[in-house]
């Protein structure tokens, strides 16, 4: 169950050891689910998820269910929500830090503490690594990289998405049903979406094209 005030629970259990351990920042969307296979086939490692609850809606249903059916041999949930708001949404309300004067900094305040708590389980597990599911294009890679490297810079940090796994969409997609890993999206809707108490992301599929307008079913907490 999730725990309160961000206190690392003990885990749900699965699997077996194997010779490297890899923790692993799992939303139980598509690419992180993904991941777990990859990391596993690719590096022979054991991989552990961290699931953080930010509110919002991020916290999916049957999460660790879906973790240890993709492989991963313990899933740690852990409720940050106090800590999100006291330690990085309570700051950024007082500073007035909106990106460009008018965006509000949701994903980029979440990435810090995801960081956080990925040292933490990580240190817990006596692990070699961690890993996170950003792509090679955007600044969470960075975010994630360099918090990880500033409170442990014996970590070594791994990038599925950066460094080789290389599928499309629908390639993951079709990755995830050979092996029979339960995923929350379809080819029809295929979008990846970050969301946390304080904001809401929506990335992929037709959003790729700058010219195309969003269409109506990105579009959850607005209209």
């Amino acid at each position: 169950a999730p725990a309160t005030n961000a206190q690392i629970p003990h885990p749900a259990h699965g699997g077996s050891p194997m010779t490297k351990k890899v923790v692993l920042a799992y939303s139980g969307g598509l690419d992180t689910s993904v991941a777990v296979a990859w990391l596993r086939e690719q590096y022979g490692a054991e991989v552990v998820t961290l699931t953080v609850d930010l509110g919002g809606g991020s916290l999916r249903e049957g999460v660790e269910r879906r973790a240890i059916s993709a492989g991963a041999s313990r899933c740690y949930v852990v409720d940050a929500r106090e800590r999100f708001v006291t330690d990085f949404v309570w700051p950024h309300l007082q500073a007035d830090a909106l990106y460009q004067g008018v965006y509000p900094l949701a994903t980029a305040l979440a990435r810090p503490l995801i960081a956080q708590l990925l040292v933490e389980v990580a240190r817990r597990e006596r692990a070699d690594a961690v890993a996170h599911g950003c792509t090679g294009k955007g600044n969470d890679q960075v975010r994630f990289d360099v918090a990880t490297h500033a409170l442990d810079p014996g970590l070594e940090v791994i990038a599925p998405m950066r460094v080789g796994m290389g599928l499309s969409r629908e390639q993951s997609i079709d990755y995830a049903r050979a092996r029979g890993i339960d995923i929350p999206v379809t080819k029809e809707s295929p979008y990846s979406i970050d969301v946390n108490l304080w904001g809401r992301s929506i990335e992929a599929g037709r959003l790729e094209d700058p010219w195309a307008t969003p269409p109506a079913d990105v579009y959850e907490w607005t209209v």
